[in-house]
């Protein structure tokens, strides 16, 4: 296999990323919306509520997260609990939809987006193997999904514990949790989103086809968010490289069934 062609396809790619206003649209409401927006909000609750009798005590708390969490919540404050609760612990499997998704739009461009902008049979025309093409096609897909998420997670931090600190006064965040995630968990989550909508974009006609059934891998996360938040998971350290494991391992499968059924000559007679 050659390493040179995989990086040419992928630096191709990487460029034609810039000029795709879907992705970068989609990326910039993403940001608003998680790293700026959700951070800004929640911190904002202590304010809002202020003087509300209403108010969750530790006892009704402690109820619903894991045990693993009760040492570290019972140190804080009423004003203080609902910050570190949500921000550090409940909204984290949500921050997985901003790789999946940039991942996705990236990679449903991948063939059916050069077959819409006719650029698709020159490309398969190159001395690139099949195998070669896929993996240069995900290449491109991937690194932009994994840098635009790890990104947003610094503004994230940053805003949180700026917003946060007249609260909490210290920093606070992130958390070996977040930490986890990010490391492990979204190299995954977005290698999963890409392998699996490169495989779809060269069974559809058009972008459109391939990113709304690749969209549905969001029920995953909403899976591990609805999971976390009633108290069936939680997203250790320990647990998030267990879960890492588990996606790259349904990862190497599609990669091996992406190359296995891929074929230049049949995508060449639906161009």
């Amino acid at each position: 296999m050659n390493r040179q062609f995989i990086m040419a396809i992928a630096e191709k790619d990487l460029a034609d990323v810039a000029k795709n206003r879907i992705a970068i649209m989609v990326a910039v409401v993403l940001s608003i919306i998680f790293a700026i927006g959700v951070p800004l909000l929640i911190t904002q609750i202590p304010v809002l509520t202020r003087g509300s009798s209403n108010q969750p005590s530790f006892e009704e708390i402690s109820a619903i997260i894991p045990p693993a969490l009760h040492e570290q919540v019972a140190v804080l404050s009423p004003e203080q609990l609902p910050i570190v609760l949500i921000l550090g612990y409940l909204i984290a499997p949500l921050f997985l939809i901003l790789p999946l998704m940039l991942s996705c739009i990236i990679a449903a461009e991948a063939f059916v987006g050069e077959k819409e902008r006719k650029t698709l049979e020159a490309l398969l025309y190159t001395p690139a193997t099949d195998a070669e093409l896929f993996l240069g096609k995900m290449l491109a897909s991937l690194v932009p999904g994994i840098a635009y998420t790890w990104a947003n997670f610094v503004i994230f931090a940053i805003v949180t514990n700026i917003a946060g600190y007249p609260v909490m006064s210290r920093i606070w965040f992130p958390t070996e949790s977040w930490l986890a995630l990010m490391i492990f968990v979204v190299p995954a989550i977005a290698l999963l989103g890409v392998s699996a909508t490169v495989i779809i974009s060269t069974r559809v006609r058009t972008f459109m086809e391939a990113y709304q059934v690749s969209g549905l891998l969001v029920v995953l996360i909403i899976a591990l968010m609805i999971a976390q938040s009633m108290g069936l998971l939680f997203l250790s350290p320990v647990v998030a490289v267990l879960v890492s494991c588990a996606f790259f391992a349904i990862d190497a499968c599609l990669i091996w069934i992406g190359i296995r059924i891929f074929s230049r000559s049949e995508l060449i007679t639906r161009i």
